[in-house]
């Protein structure tokens, strides 16, 4: 019999209610008022001074060594056009990864190569065996609650990635937007803090604030951030000011800190209710076990593909991913990526009930 109701794990998304919105509201009125004749007219390719100026106290820069844009995939197409205009276009990437870099690099030419993941980050000898035959223009990184599979880099790797960097002369491309969301453990050093010498830092208050302002950031070497603010000025001629002042705002007011820990106490029980459902229904399948992020991962049994669980889990309204979008050259068969924040420990428990039928169902 069909379950009457949809669970949806194909998408990493905020929960509803987690949304600000009065406090948005209330931020927007405030920026109109303040910053009518900036916010609502074209601008700086940059974007909003006075946001920029706050990210850069955060971080202990100067303002000319932060961008905003457009949401941090704006950021990667803007990066991609600015750092593979040269004869070098080889990427490493993490396998898995998170598909739409993947797909921002190939519309730009991209000689991805492939870096496996291991629980506690990248694995360090294929990347040196690698970087033998390949000089990477950039290796793109998630090293916080990795997307799609939930990891976080150790901080030994962490350290060897910064030698690894310096020695081989390329630089990391740090995409951190679930950095924040930490509901346990202890946090680990940014490879930007470690080493802004060959670290560029993106992140994005999308899943902070609300995903419908498209508010992204990137940390970098002042000259290289000049020849993306020209580009982005050939792209879009300006960001979108209206939500970088409607940022700004919000933050400026100090609602930032109480709402990343209104998420944090929101969504660490809807992990802890993953993780508890994966025991209880699948502990044939191997998963990892973040402690925080939007994401984990489980690897199915052998003999049981990603493709095959997808189609039975239509049957059952259960919408799965397919893993392998996550490989940029061919692997992901056995990957599935389950996203939980979006979801209620009711719906994850059942979710994951179904899934583990489905599973159990399929030969292998």
């Amino acid at each position: 019999m069909a379950n009457p109701r949809h669970i949806n794990f194909t998408r990493g998304i905020p929960a509803a209610e987690c949304f600000p919105t009065e406090k948005i509201g209330a931020a927007a009125q405030l920026a109109l008022r303040k910053h009518k004749t900036v916010i609502l007219q074209y601008g700086n390719s940059y974007g909003f001074l006075p946001l920029r100026e706050l990210i850069a106290d955060w971080h202990g820069l100067e303002v000319e060594s932060v961008l905003c844009s457009n949401g941090s995939l704006q950021i990667i197409e803007l990066l991609c056009s600015v750092l593979l205009q040269s004869e070098n276009k080889t990427v490493f990437v993490e396998a898995p990864t998170y598909d739409r870099a993947i797909t921002r690099l190939r519309r730009h030419g991209a000689k991805i190569v492939t870096i496996p993941l291991q629980e506690d980050g990248p694995d360090i000898e294929r990347l040196e065996y690698q970087l033998h035959s390949h000089k990477p223009c950039f290796f793109y990184v998630i090293p916080d609650f990795q997307n799609p599979a939930g990891t976080t880099c150790s901080r030994e790797k962490r350290e060897q990635l910064v030698e690894l960097a310096r020695r081989h002369r390329y630089i990391y491309v740090e995409d951190s937007p679930y950095r924040a969301l930490r509901y346990r453990g202890i946090q680990e050093p940014a490879l930007f803090d470690m080493a802004p010498d060959v670290v560029l830092h993106m992140s994005s208050f999308s899943k902070l604030i609300a995903p419908g302002p498209r508010v992204g950031y990137l940390l970098g070497d002042a000259d290289l951030i000049d020849e993306l603010a020209k580009a982005a000025e050939d792209t879009y001629i300006t960001p979108g000011m209206l939500s970088h002042g409607i940022v700004y705002e919000f933050c400026h007011a100090g609602h930032l800190r109480p709402q990343i820990e209104r998420l944090q106490a929101l969504y660490g029980p809807r992990l802890d209710a993953t993780l508890t459902a994966l025991d209880e229904h699948l502990p044939e399948s191997r998963s990892t076990r973040p402690d925080g992020g939007f994401f984990l991962s489980i690897t199915l049994p052998e003999g049981v593909t990603t493709m095959d669980v997808r189609d039975k889990a239509a049957d059952v309204n259960l919408n799965l991913s397919d893993g392998r979008g996550f490989f940029a050259d061919g692997g992901g068969e056995r990957f599935l990526r389950l996203p939980y924040c979006a979801l209620t420990p009711e719906q994850l428990q059942e979710g994951i009930g179904r899934l583990a039928d489905v599973v159990r169902q399929l030969p292998h």
